[in-house]
């Protein structure tokens, strides 16, 4: 695994955008792996590492999370900005086709991008997420979002696996990293490693639906979604008008299962290496 930045451009000035790269530089098979509106790029090591046999893997930190720079205009945390950096970074690795893997704000994004004429992406992943999300679904991510401060990592944990609960089959070493790195200490003690603004502006974006079944119905390239049974961010209705849309569309189901599925467990991994080897 590599670290880099490639460098972004937002109303208020330059900033940097982290990414972790896996595989050969040379291999020409590219997926991207975008994360969730408060996660980082980390969430995707065990996967990576599983894919980076047959891929080159690329892990961005969006701004504001992770080991980005935070943007000094909160108000510049938008898809508009995202997609702006990760056109930045895919010129940076000089591709002319990639893969993408997307969880929820990522899958959103992978969405927009890969509607587009001429778009650079070839397969779509979706983890969790379809072009309509709920204000009601919205608004709860954002509750969760306020600052917190724990006193040990330990209390950090137990916060993680309360707003997580779709993810209590990992092992407890995969918990032991997505704390290290979903976490970050300062002054007040234990606290989540993004920017406060993120849920700020996620909380005032809240009173409207996310809709982007326009862009969905310009989508040409084969996609697999990955969807948790019992996630109030993609739900069966959702599902349902996604396959009527496009009845080539590859469903993976996990029962009971909220948002967002891990990506970690092996069954996942086995899945989606199967999918990208069969399309």
């Amino acid at each position: 695994m590599r670290t880099d930045y490639v460098l972004g451009l937002s109303t208020a000035g330059y900033h940097k955008m982290a990414y972790r790269e896996w595989g050969h530089l040379d291999n020409e098979r590219v997926l991207v792996c975008v994360h969730g509106l408060a996660r980082n790029g980390r969430d995707f090591d065990d996967i990576a590492k599983a894919l980076s046999r047959h891929y080159r893997v690329i892990c961005p930190d969006i701004v504001g999370r992770g080991e980005s720079d935070w943007l000094k205009d909160p108000t510049g945390y938008t898809f508009a900005q995202y997609l702006s950096d990760i056109m930045s970074l895919l010129a940076r690795l000089n591709v002319k086709e990639v893969d993408w893997l997307g969880t929820s704000m990522g899958g959103l994004l992978g969405i927009m991008l890969a509607a587009y004429p001429n778009s650079p992406i070839k397969r779509l992943i979706l983890n969790d997420v379809g072009p309509f999300v709920s204000k009601e679904a919205l608004k709860r991510i954002g509750e969760y979002l306020k600052p917190s401060w724990y006193e040990s990592v330990a209390d950090a944990k137990a916060a993680m696996q309360a707003n997580y609960p779709a993810l209590r089959y990992i092992r407890e070493e995969q918990w032991q990293h997505l704390v290290r790195y979903g976490y970050r200490l300062d002054s007040k003690g234990w606290t989540q490693h993004y920017d406060p603004a993120i849920g700020d502006m996620a909380r005032a974006n809240s009173s409207e639906d996310v809709d982007l079944w326009p862009f969905w119905q310009g989508i040409q390239c084969p996609q697999l979604l990955i969807w948790g049974e019992a996630s109030d961010v993609l739900t069966r209705d959702t599902v349902e008008q996604m396959q009527q849309l496009n009845p080539a569309l590859s469903l993976y189901a996990l029962p009971d299962i909220e948002h967002v599925p891990s990506l970690m467990e092996e069954e996942h991994i086995e899945t989606i290496t199967t999918w990208l080897r069969n399309n």
